[in-house]
């Protein structure tokens, strides 16, 4: 039985919250007390998901990309929910996969539009209503791939280096607030995020990780539960892997 933590009256909002390890979070939060807003550029899968969860889900459609459509976004989570105690930025896409030197740029651009300037956006957009709380707890999925960097993943990879450094910026900006901001960085999960990817490179990601297996999303949601409690009361700017042993530091 998994641990169930406490977050009676907490609203949280989680990006990408449609499918795979967003999903898996806002089953958590909702288990544990929450009400959840869905946030996710795929309106109608975060409609189903929502009726799926039930009525203490909220699917709201947003581009994470265009910072107007987060403000939109968030006001309506106010709306329904009067505050935003948890954020959890899980949107993201892995790009294609090519070295450096061939790599299109067009996608070089998508890619950081979504796994960097989407948090970005969302952080700025909510930090804050946390701070006028006096309480917040801020989720960053970032990657291994941040850490460790992936040949022929360069866009991906520096997005969540990048996500990374932006989890320690702001951790440090709002620790006087109560508000914790902190970043998980997962191996490979089996997630929709596979078929942006060849065989070759998913055959590589699991030749990487000592475990021998691929991250459940129950798993990654785990922990990201955690840091999104009040039990994570102290640390902040601080980042907990999940990358079966695969990490070096």
């Amino acid at each position: 039985m998994a641990n169930i933590y406490d977050f009676a009256d907490r609203a949280a909002v989680v990006t990408g919250g449609a499918r795979g390890i967003g999903r898996a979070v806002a089953e958590r939060l909702i288990e544990g007390g929450a009400r959840v807003a869905l946030w996710d550029r795929d309106a109608a899968k975060a409609e189903e998901t929502a009726r799926e969860l039930g009525p203490a889900a909220l699917a709201v459609a947003v581009d994470v990309t265009d910072y107007g459509s987060v403000e939109r976004a968030r006001d309506a989570t106010l709306d329904r929910f009067s505050r935003i105690d948890v954020l959890v930025n899980n949107a993201g896409i892995a790009g294609p996969n090519a070295p450096t030197w061939e790599y299109d740029l067009d996608a070089w651009r998508q890619v950081m539009a979504i796994n960097l300037d989407g948090p970005f956006h969302c952080c700025r957009a909510v930090a804050p209503v946390m701070i006028g709380q006096g309480y917040g707890r801020i989720v960053n999925v970032a990657s291994i791939a941040g850490k460790e960097g992936n040949p022929n993943a360069p866009a991906y990879s520096a997005s969540k280096a990048a996500l990374i450094a932006l989890t320690k910026s702001l951790g440090k900006e709002l620790a006087a607030y109560d508000i914790a901001v902190n970043a998980v960085t997962p191996a490979a999960a089996k997630t929709e995020i596979f078929s942006q990817m060849t065989e070759e490179f998913i055959g590589y990601m699991l030749s990487k990780i000592p475990r021998g297996r691929f991250v459940e999303v129950e798993e990654v949601a785990s922990l990201i539960v955690f840091a999104a409690s009040k039990e994570c009361s102290f640390t902040t700017g601080s980042v907990f892997d999940v990358s079966g042993g695969r990490a070096t530091y």
